[in-house]
């Protein structure tokens, strides 16, 4: 014997599958949030930039120690010059002088050769900091949009969840007022399908969009207003009123 519910009992479905359709899109709403979006772009954004910082740090680093590298080659060149410079003035051979002096030129060209290259190093090391400053400086402002963008998801998801909390209210008070095998169907059909009810109207079934057969209605017009029927093709509660055509 089927399933028998009052018709009234029957029609409380329909209001309970219209709660449960709204809290699905409220759901749906909630995980396509423009303002979602938003922070998620921001934070791609800002794993770009960190990378960039990251690059830009190594390079930076890599210019200093090369400065560090050339000043140090310039001071050992100006130590021997001013080692050989002595040993000039100290010497009274003319061949010794001769070679000391021959060294000093070639060392005064050395000289000039590195301070050219820190010079270079110098211009290169002051490049990647004021890029690196600038990289930090835009990640710094990003991130206060990321605050901004994070508060607004925030506030959003804060009113659909007040939307979702008093919508469950209503339907955890629609659900008491079914009668407890009306409702376990229900639940089992809206599980297993994704739609638990279906208004029967004009022979077409709103759960689906189709039209019963004639067969199928046949079978709708003898049964009774008591018998708790099934869609056949959403496999939905179908729920008869005035509107069915019957």
């Amino acid at each position: 014997m089927p399933l028998q519910a009052e018709p009234a009992d029957q029609a409380l479905l329909l209001e309970l599958q219209a709660l449960d359709t709204k809290l699905q899109q409220l759901g749906h709403r909630a995980s396509t949030l423009p303002e979602t979006t938003a922070v998620a772009a921001l934070q791609a954004e800002r794993e770009a930039l960190q990378r960039t910082v990251a690059q830009q740090t190594g390079a930076w680093e890599d210019a200093q120690a090369e400065l560090k590298r050339t000043e140090a080659d310039v001071a050992v060149v100006e130590a021997r010059i001013a080692r050989d410079s002595e040993r000039l003035q100290a010497s009274s051979s003319v061949k010794d002088v001769a070679a000391l002096e021959q060294e000093l030129t070639a060392l005064a060209k050395r000289k000039s050769d590195l301070e050219d290259i820190e010079l270079a190093v110098m211009e290169t090391n002051e490049e990647r900091e004021t890029a690196l400053e600038s990289t930090r400086g835009a990640l710094i402002d990003l991130d206060e949009r990321i605050v901004e963008a994070t508060t607004a998801r925030d506030a959003a998801l804060g009113d659909l969840g007040g939307e979702r909390t008093q919508t469950e209210t209503e339907r955890a008070a629609l659900a008491e007022r079914v009668p407890a095998e009306l409702l376990a169907l229900y639940e089992k059909q809206r599980a297993r399908y994704g739609v638990g009810a279906s208004l029967l109207q004009g022979g077409v079934s709103l759960a689906s969009g189709v039209a019963l057969n004639s067969s199928d209605m046949a079978v709708v017009r003898a049964a009774s207003a008591y018998d708790v029927l099934l869609c056949p093709d959403s496999n939905a509660v179908l729920v008869r009123t005035g509107e069915s055509g019957l």
